[in-house]
C-alpha cells in the first residue's frame, strides 16, 4: 500500500507544481510574508516613536497667555497656531494634533489666584491626535505644578510639604514580552499563510479532479483507498508545510529591513524560535490538509468546494481571535483546540516563555487525531463513490 501511496503522492505533487502561477502566489506570499510584515510594523513603531518624540503644541489664544507660553518655550516645546477649522479637521481626520484653546482672561485668573480652565480639543475616533493629547495634557499639569509650587514658595512653605508619597513604578515585563505586544499578529498571519497555501492543492486533487473527470480513473485502479488518500493528503500537506518552513526562516532576514531601533532590540527571532514555530506549525498543516480534502471531496464542483473551504478559512482566522478578545491569561482548554492552541503556544514563543513537552504534545496530539478522522472520512467518500 506504502508503494502505492508514494506513486500517487509524487504524481499529485508533480500536478501541484506544474501550476506555476497558483505556486509563484504561494511562494511569493511565503517568502515575503515575514519581511513584509516586519517591515509594516517597523514602519508603525517608527511612527509612533516620531511622535512620541515631537515636542510640537498647537494652540488657539496662546498670545494671551504670555506666562504659559514662556513656559511650554522653556520646556523645549514648540508652538504653533492651530487652524480656524481644527474641531472638523479633527472629526474628519484631516488634522493629526489635538489644539490648546487657551481663554482670553488667562493672565488675569492667574494673576488673581484664580485657577483658568485651559481646553485641550481632541477625538478619541482620532488615534493620531489621541496619541499625542497624553503629552500635551502632561505638559499642562508640568505648568500647574510650577505655579502651585511658585505660590508656595513666596509663602514661605515648600513644595515638598504637598506631596506627601512618592510613587515609582515598575515594569516586571522584560524586553521580548514588550516587543511581542507589537509582534502579537505574526502567529496569526503565518497560520494563514500556512492554509491558503494548502487550499488550492487541496481543491484541485478532490473537486478539481472530479470536474475533470480524472478521479473516476483513479478509481477503476486496483489501487487501496487508503493509498490513493494518503497520497493526495501527502502532496497537499507538503504544500501546506513548504509555507510554514518558507514563512518560518523568513523572518531571520526580514529582521534586518526594521526601521525601528527599538523594535530591532526588543524582537529576537532566531534559529530555536523557527524551529519551535515550526516544531507547531507543521502538525495543523497537516490537519489542515486533511481538513479542507474532506470538505472539498464532498462536493460535485470546484465552486461549491471553494464555497465549502471557505466555512474552514473563516472557522481558523475566527479561532485565534479568542486571545485577541480575553482579557486574563491563556487558558488550559485552549490547547485543546487546533490553530487556537499554535496561536496561543507561538505568541508564548515571542514573549519568550519556554515550553514544556506537554505544551507541544498536547496539540500534536489533537492534530494527529483529528488528521486520521479526516483522513478516514476522505476514504469513506471514495469508497462510496467508486461503489456508486
Amino acid at each position: 500500500m506504502m508503494r502505492g501511496a508514494w506513486q500517487v503522492f509524487t504524481k499529485e505533487l508533480r500536478d501541484a507544481l506544474r501550476d506555476r502561477r497558483t505556486l509563484l502566489m504561494v511562494l511569493l506570499s511565503s517568502v515575503a510574508l515575514g519581511p513584509l510584515l516586519l517591515v509594516a510594523l517597523s514602519m508603525l513603531v517608527a511612527e509612533f516613536e516620531a511622535r512620541a518624540e515631537a515636542r510640537d503644541v498647537y494652540a488657539v489664544g496662546l498670545d494671551t497667555a504670555p506666562t504659559l507660553r514662556n513656559f511650554i518655550e522653556r520646556q523645549a516645546w514648540t508652538v504653533h497656531a492651530a487652524p480656524a477649522d481644527h474641531a472638523e479637521a479633527l472629526v474628519q481626520r484631516r488634522f493629526e494634533h489635538p489644539v490648546l484653546v487657551v481663554p482670553a482672561s488667562f493672565e488675569a485668573d492667574l494673576a488673581a489666584g484664580i485657577a483658568p480652565e485651559l481646553l485641550l480639543v481632541s477625538s478619541s475616533a482620532n488615534q493620531r491626535a489621541e496619541g499625542s493629547a497624553g503629552s500635551v495634557a502632561a505638559l499642562l499639569n508640568a505648568f500647574s505644578q510650577e505655579q502651585a509650587s511658585l505660590r508656595l514658595v513666596l509663602r514661605g512653605v515648600p513644595p515638598s510639604a504637598l506631596q506627601a508619597v512618592t510613587v515609582q513604578r515598575r515594569d516586571l515585563a522584560d524586553a521580548r514580552a514588550r516587543a511581542a505586544q507589537f509582534t502579537k499578529l505574526l502567529p496569526f498571519f503565518i497560520l494563514m499563510a500556512v492554509v491558503y497555501g494548502a487550499l488550492s492543492a487541496a481543491l484541485d486533487t478532490t473537486a478539481g479532479e472530479r470536474e475533470r473527470g480524472s478521479l473516476e480513473p483513479l478509481l477503476m485502479t486496483p489501487l487501496p483507498r487508503a493509498a490513493l488518500v494518503l497520497g493526495k493528503w501527502g502532496a497537499v500537506a507538503v504544500m501546506g508545510m513548504g509555507v510554514a518552513v518558507l514563512a518560518c526562516f523568513g523572518f531571520l532576514p526580514g529582521q534586518w529591513l526594521l526601521r525601528s531601533e527599538a523594535l530591532s532590540a526588543l524582537f529576537q527571532f532566531g534559529w530555536r524560535e523557527a524551529a519551535l514555530f515550526l516544531a507547531l506549525l507543521l502538525p495543523v498543516a497537516a490537519l489542515v490538509a486533511a481538513l479542507l480534502m474532506a470538505v472539498a471531496i464532498r462536493s460535485r464542483s470546484f465552486k461549491e468546494a471553494q464555497a465549502s473551504a471557505t466555512v474552514v478559512v473563516l472557522a481558523v482566522s475566527l479561532l485565534p481571535m479568542v486571545t485577541a478578545l480575553q482579557t486574563g491569561g491563556a487558558q488550559p482548554w485552549q490547547l485543546w483546540v487546533p490553530a487556537l492552541a499554535q496561536i496561543t503556544l507561538m505568541q508564548r514563543v515571542l514573549e519568550g516563555e519556554a515550553l514544556g513537552a506537554f505544551d507541544l504534545l498536547l496539540p500534536l496530539a489533537v492534530a494527529v487525531v483529528a488528521t486520521v478522522l479526516c483522513l478516514a472520512s476522505v476514504t469513506r467518500q471514495l469508497r462510496m463513490a467508486a461503489w456508486k
